[in-house]
Parts: structure tokens; C-alpha cells; sequence
């Protein structure tokens, strides 16, 4: 099987440390300092948007390596057992997260989000401007998910 290595290009810095405490991101400000190999003006143009994906890795929490079995997410009894690839936890083959993040500002090579849900220290693998036209139209998803989200985005 084909593998490949990723080198991070920036370095999340925040408040939250706790891999552990999983809610209440909402108002979580995260400052992405890039790696100076991209210079100073790699950032540039970012600002014109409202919001940026965040493409980062947990670091911090092993590999499983058998996904073959469903668990509910979090380990919630009350939540329906899914896939691997039904959920956007920690416990992924490539543990690569995302998150869209709305931008609070842009400065040389650090960009500043509200709402990223990655502790300080996580590596970010890439960034991209989030585009109306990339945006689902008509999105659905399960009504657990409301249930495992109610406290993930509050303040």
C-alpha cells in the first residue's frame, strides 16, 4: 500500500491543552504561526475571507489500528456504534483533522481563529480559504449527531 509523509507547515497555540476536554470550542481563539520556510507573505489574500479550513494532526492520541469494528462516538452508550468514516473524532486511520474556523485576523505568517478545536502544540498540514462553492447545498445528517455536537461549538 502506497504511504506518504506529511511535513506541517504551522503550529497551533491556544489555551486548551487537555486532549481530553472535548466541548466548548466556540469561543477557543488559536493563533497558527507557519513555518518561516513559507515567508512572510505566505498568508497573503487570506484575510479577504470569512473563514479558513484547518487541516491538522492528532498528535497526541494513538494509532488504533483496527477500525474494522463500529463504536459509538466518544464512547456514548446512547449514541447509535458507526464506522470509522461515520464520525470525525481522534480515532482515525491517518488521524488528520478539519475544521472550519472563522478568521479573526491575519499578521505576516500567524493567522488568528475563533472555534478550531485543536489543543496547543497540534500540528496544522494545510490551510484553505473556505469557498461558497465548495459548501454543500442541502446538507443532512443523523439527529444523534445534534445530540454528540450540543455542547461541542458552545461557549
Amino acid at each position: 500500500m502506497l504511504s506518504f509523509e506529511i511535513t506541517p507547515i504551522g503550529t497551533v497555540r491556544n489555551a486548551r491543552t487537555d486532549v481530553q476536554q472535548t466541548d466548548n470550542w466556540a469561543a477557543v481563539r488559536s493563533t497558527i504561526t507557519i513555518d518561516e520556510r513559507f515567508g512572510d507573505a505566505c498568508l497573503q489574500g487570506l484575510d479577504g475571507f470569512s473563514h479558513v479550513e484547518v487541516l491538522f494532526i492528532f498528535d497526541r492520541f494513538p494509532d488504533h489500528g483496527d477500525y474494522r469494528e463500529p463504536r459509538p462516538n466518544r464512547g456514548r452508550p446512547d449514541l447509535p456504534p458507526v464506522g470509522v468514516f461515520a464520525g470525525r473524532g481522534p480515532r482515525r486511520p491517518n488521524r488528520i483533522g478539519v475544521t472550519s474556523c472563522a478568521i479573526e485576523s491575519v499578521h505576516g505568517r500567524e493567522l488568528t481563529v475563533v472555534g478550531l478545536d485543536a489543543v496547543s502544540g497540534t500540528p496544522v498540514i494545510d490551510l484553505k480559504p473556505v469557498m461558497t462553492e465548495f459548501l454543500p447545498q442541502n446538507a443532512k445528517q443523523p439527529e444523534w449527531v445534534s445530540r454528540l455536537m450540543s455542547k461541542y461549538f458552545q461557549p
